[in-house]
Formats: structure tokens, sequence, C-alpha cells
């Protein structure tokens, strides 16, 4: 199972997706349970636990971080970070980390325009340093208005230091923008030659790992997602600085996704959602996002737009499967080169 650790609601950055730091009396900037609490509940309910620090911007607060990595058994240690302060852990927890998630758009003057001028140099030279001591890298995006989404994912690639890439669509925090449009003329195009470009080095038995595609990919060989595939309340849990537990990482505020504390919890037995069980779709899509269903911020009209859109890109990918299926049955690929799991690198296969 994946645990999120918050470490603390503190941030270091203003990006606009988000707006920066949680409101202290929201998520608190510093623990208030004992680590050995977490470390019972944790070890009591699984055998093989993957612990990934969160935040807020989790390295904002690393004695925490030190503390828990000394104190709590995991079979897989990780981040999710925005890159900017990797000096701030010591070396050697690092070195004990599998992955490392570090929040970059694509290419700089995108980045740095939504996270802060400097921002991407930062990250990538972190990046660099991170790979340099073995740990996976994955590039973290968000994706808005002005992004082009074959640009910006293939510059990340050119640049040799991330591993896997996936990105979120700028759908939940902020003011209703015009998606559709921006979808229909940029978007979607611009997966397509994304997609092209993923087919095109299957085709020479390389695979690129785009998450986005290639979760949908595993999804058809492995029977598919029984809710959001990043696990979000049955095999994926938070754990909030406050010691509150729940079924999703931004989902801070609302009752609906509290499922106890480090005293305990109970996972969600059906975690597809009532909209989504009729779907054709939903084995690859496991109903995209917990939060975005219950949390509609731009009313149900809008949720329809970017679930018609997300149906599109999964359409998309799904009709690549017969050539992959022939690939592999010529020896180009194997199957297993296809298989991945999002929960273990607390990834997002859904943007």
């Amino acid at each position: 199972m994946l645990w999120l650790v918050m470490t603390t609601g503190k941030c270091n950055l203003i990006c606009d997706y988000c707006g920066g730091s949680f409101p202290k009396d929201v998520v608190s900037w510093q623990s208030k349970y004992n680590v050995l609490q977490l470390k019972e509940v944790i070890e009591k309910n699984d055998k093989s636990p993957t612990i990934i620090f969160y935040g807020g911007e989790p390295l904002m607060n690393p004695k925490f971080i030190m503390k828990v990595m000394d104190t709590v058994r995991a079979s897989r240690w990780g981040i999710q970070t925005n890159g900017t302060a990797v000096r701030l852990l010591p070396e050697s927890y690092w070195k004990r980390m599998n992955v490392a998630l570090l929040s970059v758009d694509g290419r700089e003057d995108i980045t740095d325009k939504h996270r802060g001028k400097g921002v991407f140099r930062a990250v990538i030279k972190n990046a660099e340093y991170l790979k340099s001591m073995g740990l996976e890298t994955i590039a973290r995006m968000a994706v808005t208005k002005d992004s082009d989404i074959y640009e910006e994912v293939t510059h990340l690639i050119n640049l040799g230091v991330f591993d896997k890439i996936h990105w979120q669509l700028n759908v939940i925090w902020s003011e209703r923008w015009d998606f559709e449009n921006w979808a229909e003329n940029s978007y979607l195009p611009g997966l397509t030659r994304l997609m092209d470009f993923f087919m095109e080095n299957l085709k020479e038995g390389k695979v690129v790992k785009i998450i986005p595609f290639l979760g949908v990919i595993s999804a058809h060989f492995t029977g598919g997602y029984r809710g959001s595939p990043c696990g979000a309340g049955y095999s994926s849990i938070t754990v909030t600085p406050e010691g509150r537990i729940l079924s999703c990482p931004i989902a801070v505020r609302e009752k609906w996704a509290e499922l106890g504390s480090v005293n305990g919890f109970r996972l969600l037995e059906d975690p597809l959602p009532d909209y989504c069980k009729s779907c054709d779709l939903n084995k690859y899509c496991g109903g995209r996002c917990l939060y975005a269903s219950n949390e509609r911020y731009w009313g149900d009209d809008g949720f329809q737009v970017v679930d018609s859109v997300n149906k599109r890109y999964l359409r998309l990918v799904i009709s690549k499967i017969p050539e992959i299926e022939k690939l592999i049955e010529d020896g180009v690929l194997s199957k297993e080169d296809l298989i991945y799991d999002p929960v273990q690198d607390s990834t997002e296969v859904i943007p």
C-alpha cells in the first residue's frame, strides 16, 4: 500500500496553480503526533509499505523526514517535491530513497511563468543530483492554457534527467477557463503527436515512460483499476501532520475524505464513483480522480467537459493496443515492459 506522509503544510513557493502554503489551521506546519504512532499504524496494516513524503513542500521539514526514515520500516521510499530545496536533506537519506517526483511543467519559460523565476533551472540541477545517487526521477507536470503538451513533454524527455513523466490538467484549483477550446485546438492534437512519438519508439523496442499512456496500456493487460489509478482511499492513503488519515492528499478540508487517524482507519470498499460504473472505459480510468468527482468546482457542466476530453484521450491510447499486441507477438516488446503500477510511484495515470 502507498502511504503519503505529509511532513508540513508549508511551501517555499507560491505557484499559481495552488497558491502556496496551506493555512496552519487547515494543515499544520509541524507534526502533531508521535512518529511511533505512525510506525505502529503502518506496520500493523501493511507488510510492504511504500512511503512517499508529501506537503506543502515536504523538504520544509527535513528533520521529520529523517525521523520517519530512522523509525519506520518501508519497502520503498520516495518524495513529491517542488525540487528547489533538495539540499536541506542530508545525502545519506537521499541514498536510501528509491524515487523522487519533481514538479516541473515542461520548457523553462512555461515552468518559471507559473512557479517562479529560476525554478526550472533549480529543479533540473537537483534532478541531476538525485539521479546521480541512483534515485528514479519523475517529472510531475501541471498543464494549463499556455502549455503545448507535445513540446513540454518532449522537452523534458530530451533533457535525459527524468525516467518517467506524468501530468495533471489545471482543472481543479483554478477558476474556470476556456479549457474546451484549448483542448480542441492544442491539447488533443498535441496528444496525437505525442502518441505517434510513443508508438515510433515502441516499434524500435523502446518504452518511453509517459505515464498517461503507459498506465492505460498496462490496465489493458492487468484487468484495470477498481478506483482512481492513484489508489486514493483503497490502496493509497494520506497521513496529515495532525495525524488524520485521508483518502486523498489534496482533500484536506473535506469531511468525505477522512478515513480515520493514526490510531485507526478504514479503507474505501467501493472507490469507483457511481457516475462511472456504467462507463465502458472505467477499467482504464477508474473514475479518473476521486477529488474531482466529489468536488466539482466547475459545476456538472465543467465536469462533463473535462470528462469528455479525457475519454477522447483514453480512446486514442486504446486504439493503439492492437498494434502494441502485434509488436509483442513479433517479439519487438515483451508484455512485462508495459506493466506499470502507479501506486508504487505515487503517480497519476489519468490527467
